[in-house]
């Protein structure tokens, strides 16, 4: 069985960079794609970035790229999302996710609220 728990998120101000983990259980990790989303109040869940096992070719939405980094430990079994010049936008509540195998997305941690106040 496979728990993913999110950690890191809160109230921050736009501009900081705060960071977010993600710690997965299981013997997956390592061989899966991990990926994180995002859901703001009112919207559909949205894709953020997404990282393959080896820890190469990450995948960014267009709202975020070049101010979030993915990248993960698959020592610790954790992703991590470095979140750079928020904006009041960002707000909203963050979920990692992992693929087995570099499948569909199977796993779904509970998700950490991000609120970015201007």
């Amino acid at each position: 069985q496979v728990q993913l728990v999110e950690s890191g998120g809160g109230l921050v101000q736009a501009g900081d960079s705060p960071r977010l983990s993600c710690a997965a259980s299981g013997r997956t990790f390592s061989i899966s794609r991990m990926g994180w989303f995002r859901q703001a109040p009112g919207k559909e869940r949205e894709f953020v970035a997404t990282i393959r096992r080896s820890g190469d070719s990450p995948v960014y939405a267009d709202s975020v790229k070049g101010r979030f980094t993915i990248s993960r430990d698959n020592a610790k079994n954790t992703v991590y999302l470095q979140m750079n010049s928020l904006k009041p936008e960002d707000t909203a509540v963050y979920y990692c996710a992992l693929a087995p195998y570099g499948g569909t997305w199977g796993y779904w941690g509970q998700g950490t609220q991000v609120t970015v106040s201007s």
